[in-house]
């Protein structure tokens, strides 16, 4: 496989035959977190960041594959945080020029953090990954970990 797009495509088609008819969301999230790590070399820390109920605004680390993580990080703080306010995808190139980044490695250049809603479009947790490059991420991540997210954990197939 040549393209991001290409890799993207059979790790969703992966991560669909794995996890069909699994409804745990632990479960999910590691099996996701799992394989997109090994299908791209530039995924440093892949994982979520979910919502914690019992703390209202913050979210707690999930399952992950990569270094050490932050614990907790409140809503509005960091690159998490803001997605998690925003409900929107971030991209960021250089994280050391986003303002109020939490440095949880500071071996991580780049970052892109993509918001997980439930099926209700209630934000249940934030996808994060880092880079060790620069302007690692794009609008083609975007587009397939946005898709990816919808159909593991909101409007799409996989139950």
């Amino acid at each position: 496989m040549n393209g991001k797009s290409e890799i993207y495509e059979q790790a969703a088609k992966e991560i669909a035959a794995v996890l069909e008819g699994e409804t745990n969301i632990i479960t999910q999230m590691a099996t996701v977190s799992c394989l997109l790590s090994q299908a791209f070399e530039a995924y440093y820390w892949t994982g979520f960041y979910m919502v914690d109920p019992s703390r209202q605004g913050e979210l707690v680390v999930g399952p992950y594959q990569g270094t050490l993580g932050c614990l907790r990080i409140p809503f509005g703080r960091g690159v998490c945080g803001a997605a998690a306010v925003k409900q929107q995808t971030m991209i960021v190139e250089n994280v050391n020029q986003f303002d109020g980044h939490i440095a949880c490695d500071s071996r991580s250049v780049s970052e892109i953090v993509v918001p997980v809603l439930d099926k209700k479009g209630e934000l249940i947790a934030v996808f994060d990954v880092d880079s060790t490059e620069a302007a690692a991420f794009d609008e083609t991540d975007r587009r397939h970990l946005e898709a990816i997210m919808a159909d593991v954990f909101g409007r799409g197939s996989i139950e």
